[in-house]
């Protein structure tokens, strides 16, 4: 790790500097770099604007770039940004998280929103998992670090994506395809065609793709025989747009899409062995020596991190059956900007999506019958209006704004669980070693008078309906020549409904073991084990009348309302044409809501939670140097969170909560550095601590709070640098060649919610394998075409050394001191081929 560091440090000393920060000119609408006189047009201002300009750092990303290091969708961003990471766990969508400068809101929980908001065409996606479509025919990729809740809106406290397809060009018939193939069976197919149908007026621009890949995880039941396979992709995207521009200067576009997805995914692989395996107490009750795990390795001691990491690279999980997954969304988007006069516009951006998905999987992560999600339906309807008027006052000094912004959200999940054949006797195996056995191999049968929890069925029912309004402004004013102040304003107001609710539930064990608990049939050593496995939360019966005494789930139907006043400050001085610095202060919000989870209201507990809200300090120098062959930005920051949320999964149930404090600060560093014409040199370096500080707890006393108190962010790495070069030339009169190598370097970093066991509430003991070790993933290409770019050929490879890494790593579902992980993306190759027209 030392050897990393000192490296990475050295390289970027080398090099003066260290960044990624390349883009397209939007209003020329073309796609190739720009070299010397590149100006890169960003929106992040929600104006067309030199990004070297702008008081924000934003790392902008031109289609070039992103073709040349394989990012086909958001999660892949990490590769071009060093300041942006993502992870994901059990479900394709539901569970993304993003995260910039370390902060992002751990996900899993459809009532959960992210940190991060993401922006396509304008339009904010209310999840991120809706938002996974592949990268194709995109214009711009624009990775907006900071809060940036003024101008873009809701649930932005830690930055912001913002995605803009390429628009219908009016004057020009083109398009393109491409095609590629690769290992573990890759297949996929891109293209787009745009054609004029009113020339200068009106054009039609429809754009698809299709990728298919077999997984990366392999999944085997208890006896080693392999059911099917996880983490693979099988999509495809359609999306069509509509633009015009009449004379008098209107223009404005239609988009709709629509994809689908029906890839497995979401498999576990455990990492270490529950001492209830170890000690052989699983053949005692006839599950096997194993108890249903059949991975070719895993560790049997905490400390041994070897071994974790080679169960982690032998991609084998362990099911009953494999994971399946399926999604399917279309929208419409629509924008128009008509000017008002020679010196304002005015703009509207309105949107509809509908999302739905089902999953099925094994959610105890073993090849024994244990407990299944046998449904999860998941629906979510969003709709967004907003409005702006902006334009340029006192010759140009002032660059003003206004704007209102509406949106509703609907979200239904019926979500459907079984206790499976092996649950009485897994109980069993667990028990055994407290009991001694004096219960046999299904005490809960045992405890509750004869009563098999083998076969127990419930659907839980959540709903969330949201509005949110509001209202802002933005404005710049020119002070001087060289100095000028912004000032945003933005006054949110956000209301949502929150319900859970239960459907069919055929529980007969719960009510059987609350009724022996009561009558004195139950050990009291044992009770609180006996009532946790009897009744487990997600199959237990709600508003039962023990609720009163017990933690058991509640069926609720509530209100949350809140609203928040977002602003932020800005000045900027341009010491000379090519060198900018600036110094920022913004006041961010991201909304509260419901815990949508069966045990959010148990023992009478509020289901909502706080909003969440930042103080965020940045200062910054863009430059351009040496007759524009280097592009320097620098940024230091500080970032202030109250009641940041959280949500943990304990290995039985999901918990949700606020913690008082917790910041982030740091600097980052970018530059694209041109010693010729033909290489270029991108790199980036980005320091960041990200932490819950030691006094985070506030007067909280709850273990899950003070235990976080002193540690860093979950997956949020101190050090992440990015450093590559592109080398092209031509070939003759006709042919040019490219070829490009980039590495991201991580240090270490958390991949659980807690650091030490909130179990132990008399020491501070480690979660297991709790830290990813540093790392550092290459990729590499290299192609070769014709130089009116008709065609060309590509080879590539991603992750070349196949370094395996955990995104999250977590106690394994009622399996008494296990883990597991998700894990990231192996090493992928393959080819490409080109064309246009």
């Amino acid at each position: 790790m030392r050897k990393i560091l000192l490296s990475t440090t050295a390289f970027t000393l080398a090099l003066g500097a260290a960044g990624t920060v390349q883009a397209q000119d939007s209003a020329a609408g073309e796609q190739e770099e720009m070299v010397d006189e590149d100006i890169i047009i960003v929106t992040a201002t929600r104006r067309a604007e030199d990004v070297q300009d702008i008081p924000i750092a934003v790392t902008a990303v031109s289609p070039v770039q992103l073709e040349r290091q394989g990012v086909v969708n958001v999660q892949e961003i990490t590769q071009v940004s060093p300041s942006f990471s993502t992870s994901n766990a059990q479900t394709s969508s539901g569970s993304v998280v993003l995260r910039i400068r370390g902060v992002g809101t751990t996900s899993n929980n459809i009532g959960f929103e992210s940190a991060v908001g993401v922006f396509v065409d304008g339009a904010y996606q209310s999840r991120p998992g809706i938002a996974l479509s592949e990268f194709v025919d995109i214009e711009r990729v624009e990775v907006l670090r900071g809060p940036q809740g003024t101008l873009f809106g809701r649930n932005t406290s830690a930055g912001a994506l913002n995605i803009t397809n390429k628009r219908p060009d009016l004057s020009e018939f083109g398009g393109f395809a491409n095609a590629t193939y690769g290992n573990r069976d890759l297949m996929s197919v891109q293209g787009a065609v745009n054609v004029p149908l009113v020339e200068d007026t009106l054009a039609l621009r429809v754009t698809g793709a299709y990728r298919e890949r077999d997984g990366y995880i392999t999944v085997v039941d208890g006896t080693g025989a392999r059911v099917g396979e996880s983490n693979g992709v099988d999509q495809y995207l359609i999306r069509g747009q509509l633009g015009w521009e009449t004379d008098s200067g209107i223009r404005g576009r239609i988009i709709g899409d629509y994809s689908k997805s029906k890839a497995p995914f979401g498999a576990a692989i455990e990492l270490l062995q529950s001492p209830v395996e170890t000690a052989g107490l699983f053949g005692l009750v006839g599950l096997g020596p194993r108890g249903g795990m059949a991975g070719p390795v895993v560790a049997t001691d905490r400390f041994d991190q070897t071994t974790a990491e080679a169960a982690a690279d032998s991609r084998i999980a362990s099911a009953n059956f494999a994971p399946i997954t399926k999604a399917d969304q279309w929208g419409v988007t629509g924008e128009i900007e008509i000017p008002l006069g020679d010196s304002a516009d005015i703009i509207y951006i309105g949107s509809y999506r509908e999302y739905d998905s089902f999953e099925k999987y094994d959610s105890d992560f073993s090849g024994i019958d244990v407990f299944n999600v046998d449904a999860n339906l998941t629906g979510i309807e969003t709709m967004t209006h907003e409005l702006r008027v902006q334009g340029d006052a006192l010759d140009g000094r002032l660059s003003w704004l206004v704007g209102a912004y509406y949106s509703t959200e609907d979200i239904s999940q019926s979500v459907s669980f079984s206790l499976g054949q092996d649950y009485g006797e897994l109980i069993g195996a667990l028990f055994f070693a407290p009991t001694g056995g004096a219960l046999g191999a299904n005490p809960l049968t045992v405890l509750s008078g004869g009563v098999d929890p083998a076969g127990t069925t419930n659907t839980n029912l959540y709903a969330q309906n949201s509005k949110s309004w509001s209202v802002f402004t933005h404005n710049t004013f020119d002070i001087t020549d060289a100095l000028s102040l912004t000032i945003g304003l933005r006054y949110s107001d956000e209301s949502k409904d929150g319900s859970f609710a239960q459907g069919n539930n055929t529980n007969a064990i719960c009510p059987a073991i609350l009724a022996s608990i009561g009558a004195g049939g139950v050990p009291g050593p044992l009770i609180n084990n006996v009532f946790g496995t009897g009744c487990f939360a997600f199959t237990a019966p709600a508003d039962l009348p023990q609720a009163a005494v017990f933690p058991l789930p509640r069926t609720f139907n509530s209100k949350f309302k809140d609203n928040e006043l977002i602003y932020t400050g800005k000045l900027s001085y341009a010491f000379a044409d090519p060198v900018n610095v600036y110094a920022s202060f913004t006041h961010g919000y991201k909304s509260g809501g419901f815990n949508l989870d069966s045990t959010a209201a148990a023992g009478g507990a509020d289901p909502r939670f706080a909003s969440e809200i930042v103080d965020a300090y940045e200062v910054g120098l863009k430059a351009k140097l040496i007759d524009n062959a280097v592009t320097l930005n620098i940024a230091a920051f500080r970032e202030e969170f109250k009641n940041f949320q959280v949500l943990e999964f304990t290995g039985a149930q999901f918990q949700t909560f606020n913690v008082p404090k917790a910041n982030t600060q740091g600097v980052e560093i970018e530059a694209t550095i041109r010693p010729s014409d033909s290489l270029t040199i991108n790199t980036g370096l980005t320091y960041t601590d990200a932490n819950y500080p030691s006094d985070c707890a506030g007067t909280q006393t709850a273990i899950n709070v003070t235990n976080l108190c002193g540690n860093s962010l979950t997956n949020a790495p101190e050090i992440v640098g990015i450093m590559g070069a592109t080398y092209e030339r031509d070939l003759g009169d006709s042919l040019d060649f490219f070829i490009t190598a980039q590495g991201r370097m991580t240090s270490d970093s958390r991949t659980s919610t807690q650091a030490f066991d909130p179990a132990i509430a008399t020491s501070r003991v480690l979660v297991p394998f709790d830290i990813q070790d540093g790392n550092v993933k290459l990729n590499l290409r290299a192609g070769i075409g014709s130089q009116d770019d008709r065609w060309a050929l590509e080879l590539f490879a991603v992750n070349v050394t196949n370094q395996i890494t955990r995104g999250v790593t977590f106690n394994t579902v009622l399996r008494s001191g296990s883990r597991s992980a998700f894990i990231q993306e192996p090493r992928s190759y393959g080819l490409t081929l080109r064309t246009k027209f």
